[in-house]
């Protein structure tokens, strides 16, 4: 199978400011003050409702104490209620602010994560793959538009984040244009057994979208969580394919 090198673009950082929190955080905040708007006008209904009950008893049947003291327990709980409610709202705010602040910090750097498309620069897209046994494995590239280019089999040995590097070429030895390309890894081992292949692809994280919970970073032209961010700072490593 052909092996080239892996050619590292130089990165073009173009991030995307935060206009405010986001749009989701906006959307959080109107739903949580809708709730305390629910919840505080059913405080202020039951304290109506209890004032005018105090001041209409009759004198010689007065309310009777234990059913007091019960809604004396129900009015502070609806209490409580509403402050349990806003410290909810800050700490939710704390933490979007804290993911988009951390997510910036990603703008022009390399980045690992969990997918399976790359970008073919300059002949050259590399994934990482990670065999967990001894396997032949199966890999088809297809393009963006979903048509298969490239297959072929090789046998790899058990490891994480094994580079595999592509050139660009089909199948048939065209030499395909730039762009996106996803790769499928499918595998047997020597009894014939599936061995499940997990894919990684690095690429520099050119914006952060902020109006999205939780932020997305964009790489090689799609979008991806924090959670699916393995590694920062590291570049993908040249292989033979």
């Amino acid at each position: 199978m052909a092996s080239t090198g892996a050619t590292t673009a130089s990165p073009v950082v173009s991030g995307t400011t935060a206009q405010s929190s986001s749009s989701s955080s906006s959307s959080s905040s109107s739903m949580n003050s809708l709730a305390n708007q629910t919840i505080a006008g059913n405080f202020q209904t039951f304290l109506t409702l209890l004032t005018t009950q105090l001041q209409n008893q009759n004198p010689l049947d007065p309310l009777d104490t234990n059913q007091f003291t019960q809604q004396l327990v129900e009015f502070a709980g609806v209490q409580q209620q509403l402050q349990t409610n806003d410290s909810l709202s800050t700490l939710v705010s704390l933490q979007q602010s804290e993911q988009a602040s951390q997510a910036l910090q990603y703008v022009g750097k390399t980045a690992v994560v969990s997918g399976n498309t790359a970008a073919l620069t300059n002949s050259s897209a590399t994934w990482e793959l990670n065999v967990p046994s001894n396997a032949t494995v199966n890999i088809s590239i297809a393009s963006s538009t979903g048509q298969t280019v490239y297959s072929g089999n090789f046998s790899a040995n058990a490891g994480n984040n094994q580079p595999f590097t592509w050139n660009g070429q089909g199948s048939d030895g065209t030499q395909l244009p730039d762009g996106l390309y996803t790769l499928t890894a499918t595998a047997k081992d020597s009894n014939g057994n599936n061995v499940a292949i997990t894919t990684e692809v690095g690429g520099t994280v050119n914006s952060v979208d902020l109006t999205q919970s939780p932020p997305l970073l964009s790489i090689n032209g799609q979008s991806y969580t924090l959670s699916q961010v393995k590694a920062i700072g590291t570049g993908s490593s040249s292989s033979g394919s």
